[in-house]
């Protein structure tokens, strides 16, 4: 890690840095005075996963739950058809269905009925990207300090009436507008639109982000990446466990952002996209149509090339063995989001 990093946490001390995935959440405590390769690190469960896990062992002892909390990362979907399949009752409050979906409408037409309290009989799961007791424990019996900063990724597509697709479509146009410097996208405080950043945010209260923005800037950080891009434009790709996303980087400026789910396309798919997506020929619409999220470009610029220089990093990178170098940002993978969270964070709040 570069001075910026290390005069920042001289300054801030033990910052607890979290990339909450579909699959995963790696969390890094980076720690004054100690060298990044000794910083304590976990690879754990998604709270998604986790609040899944829990739905199911309720449908096994036959009870009926009531969801309350907060939006959260909704991987845990499939878990509430399988209980109400099963013939068992889900409550929730308005603010926890929207871990299921943004509409309230289509919660109940799922089943979900909705209730402020929790009813007789039912039994209470928490819903939340991040629960302070539950990382506060952790670090404790680990014997580890608290963080005086928490920074958080997680994805969101937020809230728009044309569809969760457009409304991410909708956040990268607007970050390619405001900045191309991907260290910009990290929010002090997110905008009103990101309804699942907010309530992360203001569990932990400090800066989120998008993973999508977490991933580039832990590529980023790596010295050789960042300096291939100043000679010539370069593809950082992210294989998630759930999203693919690609950026086009020329001069550690973004130029170009294309994301896709990952079990929608096989590799002759996904490569004929990255081909179109490098020439700044592939529209929106057109990834949209094969269940994508789309494309979203910033000033064409001659002088950065063809992006062939291509660094791939995320759990399901084997997709693409062989189509370009897989990147361990100070030897780990799985942290390069958390990673780059703090190096982007560090770079605008050294001083």
């Amino acid at each position: 890690m570069d001075e910026n990093v290390h005069k920042f946490l001289r300054r801030t001390g033990p910052v607890l840095c979290l990339d909450i995935g579909s699959g995963t959440q790696d969390a890094l405590l980076a720690r004054p005075g100690l060298e990044c390769e000794n910083w304590p690190r976990f690879v754990l469960p998604s709270p998604a996963r986790m609040v899944a896990q829990r739905i199911r062992e309720l449908t096994l002892l036959r009870h009926d739950l009531w969801l309350h909390g907060s939006n959260m990362g909704g991987g845990f979907s499939q878990a509430i058809k399988e209980h109400l399949a099963a013939g068992f009752k889900v409550w929730a409050t308005p603010a926890a269905s929207r871990g299921i979906h943004d509409s309230e409408d289509v919660v109940r037409a799922m089943g979900v009925e909705f209730c402020a309290t929790c009813p007789v009989g039912c039994v209470p799961v928490f819903l939340s990207d991040y629960g302070p007791d539950f990382w506060a424990g952790l670090l404790r019996i680990s014997g580890l300090p608290q963080p005086h900063m928490v920074l958080a990724a997680a994805q969101d597509h937020g809230h728009h009436v044309g569809g969760n697709r457009q409304g991410r479509m909708l956040m990268w146009n607007r970050l390619l507008a405001e900045s191309a410097d991907p260290a910009s996208w990290i929010y002090s405080t997110p905008p009103p639109s990101l309804t699942r950043l907010q309530p992360l945010h203001d569990k932990t209260g400090g800066p989120v982000a998008d993973t999508g923005a977490s991933a580039l800037l832990g590529a980023l950080c790596d010295s050789e990446v960042m300096n291939r891009s100043y000679r010539e434009g370069i593809t950082v790709i992210n294989v998630g466990n759930g999203h693919t996303v690609a950026a086009l980087v020329y001069k550690g400026l973004v130029r170009g952002i294309y994301e896709h789910h990952t079990g929608m396309r096989n590799l002759e798919q996904l490569l004929a996209d990255l081909e179109q997506f490098r020439k700044h020929w592939l529209p929106a619409e057109e990834v949209q149509a094969t269940g994508g999220h789309g494309t979203a470009f910033g000033p064409y610029c001659e002088e950065a090339g063809g992006y062939e220089p291509t660094f791939i990093t995320g759990p399901r990178r084997a997709l693409l063995q062989g189509h370009g170098r897989f990147l361990a940002p100070h030897g780990d993978m799985m942290l390069a989001g958390s990673l780059g969270l703090l190096w982007g964070w560090a770079r605008t709040h050294a001083d």
